[in-house]
């Protein structure tokens, strides 16, 4: 963008140079400058507008071929281990043949631009070059006509470029739109309202209520949830069941406000969640999630990125949830290295350490949202046996698919298609 609008800086300055010395020495030019003028800003008022639109769909066209070519990267070793390699070279040609046809629309485009503003310079020139040839001798100034035949061909130059500058700009200013559009969208709610923070003890029981909870996600779309009215016990083991797309990973994010109810209210220990600042909320629940996540780094950073505990509180997390005589056998300890995504650690590991971080936090609610879909049934026996034991007087809310995974609960919600 810098060098574009710099090359329509350096134009517009040539042509209002020119203009200033036309005036004084062959202001005879303006005659055609001011037809020759409004041509050019009627060429751009009619290309701009298709030009713009092709440049949005060429941008749109390009976010999917970006994704596919980085899941392929990813899935690379399965895609070849069920020979899919052709399948997936020729989404990819497909995608790329998608992107390519707006974009060569609008090369089309920018051609047609090009080539009337060409026509344009011609005409003016050949324009000079009759009447010079045509007007009897003695009426006009030779040192005048070549003075207006060369400031009007520059100036014609001039013009065109400044037009073509100009449009050329215009069309890279949509990725600026687009940084825009993004900038522009709705924030979460306020971290924390001052006005209406809970207590430093909340919750205590960990009772969580839904009263007459309707959720959605766009406004235009069908409700996710539909009248949900329950209460939760506190600390009670909880199981919530269903069939896919029955609600039930809507009801956790709904817990944590990653969507805001359309309709009713969660209330937890007495305390309306939609009326305290999102830090308060989620600072007071854990959750082991199906994709255990880890972030490049270290042990200790993954496990208390805010430095909130000690060593020995971090060891006594790691000794319950079994990782602890792994950590001790690497030479860094605690500052072993964690990279990109934690792929230097299984998933069961990873997993392990999504119920340390759970572990290290002592909430009063935790939420398992099917957090043993991804791991073997040991890696699950042995979630399900620390989950047990360390969270024996919390609320525990599981989300499962496997029978034996809510068998220990004491009560299970059963949803489908967002109703009770």
């Amino acid at each position: 963008m810098a060098n574009k609008l710099g090359w329509c800086a350096f134009s517009i300055i040539q042509l209002l140079g020119t203009i200033a010395v036309m005036s004084q020495a062959a202001w005879e030019v303006f005659v055609i400058f001011i037809p020759v003028t409004a041509i050019c800003i009627w060429y751009q008022q009619y290309y701009i507008p298709t030009a713009r639109e092709l440049a949005r769909l060429s941008g749109v066209q390009r976010a999917p071929i970006l994704h596919h070519f980085a899941e392929s990267l990813a899935g690379a070793a399965t895609i070849r281990a069920f020979n899919q390699k052709d399948r997936f070279a020729h989404a990819n040609l497909c995608l790329i043949d998608g992107h390519s046809r707006p974009w060569f629309y609008n090369a089309s485009a920018m051609e047609w631009l090009s080539f009337r503003l060409n026509q344009l310079a011609n005409f003016v020139f050949a324009f000079f070059l009759v009447l010079l040839v045509t007007l009897p001798e003695g009426i006009i100034n030779p040192s005048i006509a070549g003075l207006a035949v060369t400031y009007g061909i520059n100036l014609n130059v001039l013009q065109a470029s400044v037009i073509w500058n100009i449009c050329n700009a215009e069309n890279k200013m949509i990725s600026v739109e687009r940084i825009l559009q993004y900038s522009n969208l709705a924030s979460e709610a306020p971290l924390v309202i001052e006005n209406s923070r809970p207590s430093s003890t909340w919750p205590e029981t960990g009772t969580i209520s839904f009263q007459n909870l309707q959720i959605r996600y766009a406004e235009h779309l069908p409700s996710v949830l539909k009248n949900i009215t329950c209460t939760l016990p506190g600390s009670k083991k909880v199981g919530v069941v269903g069939r896919t797309g029955s609600g039930k990973s809507t009801l956790i994010q709904a817990l944590f406000r990653i969507v805001e109810p359309q309709e009713g209210s969660i209330i937890i220990d007495d305390v309306d969640i939609c009326k305290i600042g999102l830090y308060d909320l989620r600072s007071r629940l854990s959750i082991i999630p199906q994709d255990p996540t880890m972030f490049e780094g270290t042990v200790r950073g993954n496990l208390d990125p805010l430095a909130q505990h000690s060593d020995t509180e971090i060891w006594e997390a790691l000794d319950k949830c079994q990782l602890g005589d792994i950590i001790r056998a690497k030479p860094e300890k605690l500052e072993s290295t964690v990279v990109e995504n934690g792929e230097n650690w299984s998933v069961g590991q990873r997993q392990l350490f999504c119920l340390g971080r759970a572990l290290l936090k002592k909430s009063s609610i935790l939420v398992l949202d099917e957090a043993t879909a991804s791991v073997d049934a040991a890696t699950d026996a042995v979630l399900q046996k620390i989950i047990s034991q360390e969270f024996r007087n919390r609320t525990v809310v599981t989300i499962a698919h496997r029978i034996h995974t809510v068998i220990d609960s004491d009560l299970v919600l059963v949803l489908n298609e967002g109703k009770i």
